[in-house]
C-alpha cells in the first residue's frame, strides 16, 4: 500500500483501492460542518431565548447541552443515513469507510464521532492531528479505536457500454420474445450486480471470476431459459455480457 492509497482485498478474491484524505481536506470539511452546526445552535439558541427570562443558569445549561447534543448527533445521524458522509464531507468528497472494506456499522460512527472530543484537543484537532500525521493511514483516535478510515469519494460515471459490451456477437438477440421476458423477470439490483461483475472481472482472481460468473448465470439461465442452440458451448462469463447487453442496450 502507498501513503495515500487504502488497499482493500475481499474474502471473494476482489481487490480494490482508494484515495485517502489528507488532515488538511479533512480539517476543511470539519470546518464545513462546524459551520453547520453552529448555525443550528444559533437558530436553536434564539427559540431558547425566553429561557433567559426564567433564569440566566438554566439558559446556559441548556445552551450547553444542546450543542453538545447537537455536535454528537449531527455527525453520527448524517454519516450512519449517508453511509459515512456528511455536508462537509460531501462537498469535499470524503467519505467514511470501514478499515477492512466491511459495511460501515452504526456502534464504529458512534465510537469515532464520541472520541471526536479528544481528537479536538486543546483546540483545532491539535491531538487528532498529530494521531494522523504518524498513521500510516491517515486515522486519528475516533478512527483507529472504530477501525475507519476516511477516504475520498470518486466522481460516479456512467460505464461506456459500448466498449464494454460492443464487439461480439449475442445469440440471445436472435429471440426477441425471451428478450422482453429477461427484462421484464430481472431486477434493477441484479442487472446493477451483473454489470459491477463485468467491471471488475480483471481485479478477480481466476478462481473467483469463474464462480462468481458461473453463479451469475446459472441465476440468469433460471429465470429465462433460451433454447440450446443459443446457448450451447457458451462460458459462463459470456452468458452474463450478453444478458447485460440485453438489459442495457437497445436492439440495433
Amino acid at each position: 500500500m502507498t501513503v495515500n492509497q487504502f488497499v482493500v482485498r475481499t474474502p471473494e478474491g476482489i481487490t480494490f483501492s482508494q484515495v485517502l484524505a489528507g488532515p488538511m481536506t479533512r480539517f476543511l470539511a470539519w470546518l464545513v460542518d462546524c459551520s453547520v452546526v453552529i448555525g443550528i445552535c444559533w437558530v436553536l439558541g434564539m427559540l431558547l431565548g425566553t429561557l433567559v427570562l426564567i433564569s440566566p443558569d438554566l439558559a446556559k445549561a441548556v445552551t450547553a447541552l444542546s450543542y453538545f447534543v447537537i455536535s454528537v448527533g449531527y455527525s453520527i445521524v448524517l454519516e450512519w443515513i449517508w453511509r459515512g458522509q456528511t455536508f462537509g464531507k460531501r462537498i469535499l468528497r470524503l467519505r467514511v469507510v470501514d478499515a477492512e472494506g466491511l459495511r460501515l456499522q452504526l456502534n464504529q460512527v458512534v465510537m469515532r464521532n464520541l472520541l471526536r472530543f479528544i481528537d479536538m484537543l486543546p483546540a483545532f484537532y491539535l491531538i487528532g492531528g498529530i494521531a494522523c500525521v504518524c498513521s500510516r493511514r491517515w486515522q486519528r483516535l475516533g478512527d483507529l479505536a472504530a477501525n475507519t478510515v476516511v477516504v475520498r469519494a470518486p466522481r460516479l460515471s456512467e460505464p461506456d457500454l459500448e466498449q464494454l459490451l460492443a464487439g461480439k456477437f449475442n445469440s440471445l438477440r436472435g429471440y426477441p420474445h425471451l428478450e422482453a421476458r429477461l427484462r421484464q423477470r430481472v431486477s434493477a439490483t441484479e442487472a446493477a450486480i451483473a454489470m459491477r461483475a463485468l467491471l471488475r472481472r480483471d481485479g478477480l482472481e481466476p478462481k473467483a471470476r469463474v464462480e462468481l460468473f458461473a453463479e451469475l448465470a446459472d441465476h440468469f439461465r433460471r429465470l429465462v431459459p433460451f433454447p440450446a442452440e443459443a446457448v450451447e458451448g457458451m462460458p459462463d462469463e459470456q452468458y452474463v455480457r450478453n444478458v447485460v447487453d440485453v438489459l442495457y442496450r437497445a436492439k440495433r
